[in-house]
C-alpha cells in the first residue's frame, strides 16, 4: 500500500506543478489550497487524486510523460487504495 501512496502523492505534487490541472481539480473537489493536507488525510482522498488522473487520458499521458511512470502503475495504485474498477 505504500507504494500506492507513493504515487498517489506523486500525482498530486506534479499537479501542484500544473496550475491549470491544480485549479480543475480543486474545482471538482470542492476543496481549497489552504485544506488539501488536512483533506489527505481523509479516507479516499488519495485515490479520488487518482481516480481524477485516470478520468482524463490525455492527463493521465502527461503525467506519466512527465514521471517515468507506467499508466498500469496508477492503474494499480487506484485499486490499491480502494478504488473502485468504474473508473
Amino acid at each position: 500500500m505504500a507504494d500506492a501512496e507513493d504515487t498517489a502523492i506523486g500525482v498530486l505534487v506534479w499537479l501542484a506543478g500544473e496550475p491549470e490541472l491544480m485549479g480543475r481539480f480543486l474545482a471538482l473537489t470542492g476543496l481549497e489550497a489552504n485544506n488539501l493536507r488536512e483533506a489527505a488525510r481523509e479516507p479516499g482522498f488519495l485515490a479520488g487524486v487518482l481516480e481524477f488522473l485516470m478520468n482524463h487520458e490525455p492527463t493521465l499521458m502527461d503525467f506519466c510523460a512527465a514521471t517515468g511512470t507506467r499508466p498500469e502503475e496508477v492503474t494499480r495504485a487506484f485499486h490499491a487504495l480502494g478504488g473502485s474498477s468504474q473508473a
